[in-house]
C-alpha cells in the first residue's frame, strides 16, 4: 500500500514537468503562460514560438503520461497504471510545482490513454485528429476525442474504464470552458496547417 501511496505521487510529479514551461525558458527565454493564449500546451507553443518548438513539448508531454502509466503497471498491475496516469494528467493541468498553473492535458492524456487502453487510445486519436483536418480547431477535435473517450470505454472495455474515462473527460472538457465560449460565438482560433 505504502509503494502505491508513492508511486501515485511519483507520477503526479512526473506530471508536473511541464514541457511547454520548460521549452518556452530554453528556447525563447519566456514564460509560455504569458503569451499567446496563455496555456501552457503544445498548440500555444507552435503559435509563439514555432513547429519544432511545439513537436518537442507534444511528445514530452505525451511521453510523461506514457512514464507514469508504465510505473504504474511495473509496480502494481491495471489498476494502479489507471491511477499513476489520471494523476499524471492532473500534475500536468495543476502541477504544484509551476503554481498550479498547467496546460489543458490533451497531449499527457493521450500517452495516458494510448499506454492504458491502446485500442481505445487509438480510436480517440484518429477521431481527434479528424475533426482537427476538417475543422482546423485544435480545441474542437479535443472536445470530440474527450467525449469519445467514455462512450467508447463503456461499449468496448467495461464500466470500469467508462468511469476512468468519464472522470478525464469531464476534466478536459472544464479546462476547455473558454474554448468552448469562443467556438459557439465562431470567434476560437483556427490551426494554420502551413505553420
Amino acid at each position: 500500500m505504502l509503494i502505491d501511496a508513492i508511486v501515485v505521487i511519483i507520477s503526479y510529479f512526473i506530471g508536473n514537468i511541464s514541457s511547454s514551461i520548460l521549452i518556452g525558458r530554453l528556447v525563447g527565454g519566456i514564460d509560455i503562460r504569458q503569451h499567446g493564449s496563455g496555456n501552457a500546451g503544445a498548440t500555444n507553443v507552435l503559435r509563439t514560438l514555432g513547429k519544432k518548438a511545439a513537436a518537442a513539448t507534444l511528445a514530452g508531454d505525451v511521453l510523461k503520461g506514457v512514464i507514469a502509466v508504465l510505473i504504474g503497471k511495473y509496480f502494481g498491475g491495471e489498476n494502479l497504471a489507471m491511477a499513476c496516469g489520471f494523476v499524471a494528467f492532473i500534475g500536468h493541468i495543476w502541477p504544484v510545482l509551476f503554481g498550479f498553473r498547467g496546460g489543458k492535458g490533451i497531449a499527457t492524456g493521450i500517452g495516458v490513454i494510448l499506454t492504458t487502453a491502446p485500442f481505445i487510445g487509438l480510436i480517440c486519436l484518429v477521431l481527434g485528429i479528424a475533426v482537427i483536418i476538417f475543422s482546423r480547431y485544435v480545441s474542437l477535435g479535443s472536445l470530440v476525442a474527450a467525449c469519445a473517450l467514455p462512450v467508447t470505454a463503456y461499449f468496448l472495455l467495461n464500466e470500469k474504464y467508462a468511469i476512468w474515462g468519464l472522470a478525464l473527460a469531464i476534466i478536459a472538457i472544464y479546462k476547455h470552458r473558454s474554448n468552448i465560449q469562443r467556438l459557439l460565438k465562431g470567434e476560437e482560433n483556427k490551426l494554420s496547417f502551413s505553420k
